[in-house]
């Protein structure tokens, strides 16, 4: 009995570090994508659990935030070619440390954002284990 009990704790316990895998391995992927010219790398950002929208439900969030002197019609041209859903690889200005897409809880980034040609690159992300998701109360 003992040994049930201590196999559905860490159960329990897993499931948020299984989402937050998940998460942090959207932005990796988004990380390996070589970066277009005249544009730096700054950071990396990465979040699990119910951003946007209502009702219940997993959610998962990875992306970088680079500075760059093109435009963010030029950005998005560049990373377009590397998303295969409308979802991944999104270019969106970056104004501040806050992530304003988040509606639910709040992401910032650790760089002094000042200035023009900031932007961030995300993508959402997925799990196919839809048991970690379920049962992941940040998803509620």
């Amino acid at each position: 009995m003992a040994f049930f009990i201590l196999f559905l704790l860490g159960i329990m316990i897993s499931i948020p570090f299984v989402n937050d895998h998940t998460a942090k391995n959207t932005a990796k992927v988004i990380e390996k994508i070589e970066l277009p010219e005249h544009t730096e790398y700054m950071e990396s950002f990465w979040k699990a659990g119910k951003l946007v929208g209502n009702g219940n439900g997993m959610q998962y969030l990875g992306g970088i935030l680079i500075k760059s002197e093109l435009s963010i019609d030029e950005l998005r041209t560049y990373y377009a070619q590397y998303a295969n859903e409308e979802w991944e690889c999104i270019v969106e200005k970056q104004a501040g440390t806050s992530i304003q897409l988040i509606e639910h809880g709040n992401l910032s980034l650790d760089t002094n954002v000042m200035g023009n040609g900031y932007y961030i690159v995300y993508s959402w992300g997925h799990n196919d284990f839809v048991f970690f998701s379920e049962f992941d109360l940040r998803g509620h």
